[in-house]
């Protein structure tokens, strides 16, 4: 794949139902522009709470209790992991009333994944830094149900196959180890049918905040290989 460059930064959120292809789609964007990294708000939480930096302890605290780590702490690890690369300015905090003032070098783009899910995290999101595009990903849920259907999994390496597009060398084996492939136990049609249903919910609101903010831009496709060429027509159109 030929990789193209920036002419400006860009900082991006895709929004996307369990098993749309979120993480396929985010790889495929890094790989073809180089200067796009990924900023995860589930990474930069487990980081800190395993190298017991003061804002991981307090995190791990609530976690441990059992409930949600509250929004201006998953904020503050995203603002602090920004400046440490210098994409936003330095001298701004999770407090201040204006959002701090974001890199316009290409090197500082990135995808937020994890953060915001809903339309409040979203509001607090935009008084921490400008997103400039939200990427709305949808495929039709029968298709969604009919992956998870095919879907088998190597549990102790986490790979991951598909009899329909990514099927193992040999049926029902991984293609490393020899070993049997299983389902994941959550992996049934209910389940997923809920999953669903709950993301459809709780996304509506926070894509029509994007939608009210001019950043909102939606792909339909019946595959990742349907989606990404879309997706590299955009992204050339906005950045490149």
């Amino acid at each position: 794949m030929a990789t193209r460059e920036f002419k400006k930064a860009a900082r991006i959120i895709l929004v996307g139902a369990p098993g749309v292809g979120k993480g396929t789609q985010a790889e495929r964007l890094m790989k073809r522009y180089p200067q796009l990294s990924a900023v995860s708000s589930g990474d930069l939480l487990r980081q800190s709470v395993r190298n017991k930096a003061p804002l991981g302890q307090e995190a791990e605290t609530f976690i441990r209790a059992g409930n949600l780590v509250p929004d201006d702490m998953i904020l503050k690890l995203i603002l602090d992991e920004l400046q440490s690369k210098r994409w936003v300015s330095s001298g701004s905090s999770v407090t201040d009333a204006a959002p701090a003032e974001p890199s316009k070098n290409p090197s500082a783009s990135f995808i937020l994944d994890g953060f915001p899910r809903t339309a409040a995290q979203a509001s607090r999101l935009d008084s921490l830094i400008p997103i400039n595009l939200v990427v709305s990903l949808i495929t039709p849920v029968n298709i969604i149900l009919s992956r998870i259907a095919s879907r088998w999994v190597h549990a102790p390496s986490g790979r991951v196959y598909n009899i329909d597009f990514n099927a193992p060398k040999r049926s029902g084996k991984d293609d490393v180890t020899g070993e049997p492939l299983t389902k994941r136990v959550d992996d049934d049609e209910e389940t997923w049918k809920s999953r669903l249903k709950k993301f459809d919910e709780t996304s509506q609101p926070l894509l029509e905040h994007y939608r009210k903010k001019g950043v909102l831009w939606t792909v339909k496709g019946n595959s990742s290989d349907e989606i990404t060429p879309k997706l590299f027509q955009e992204f050339e159109t906005r950045f490149a």
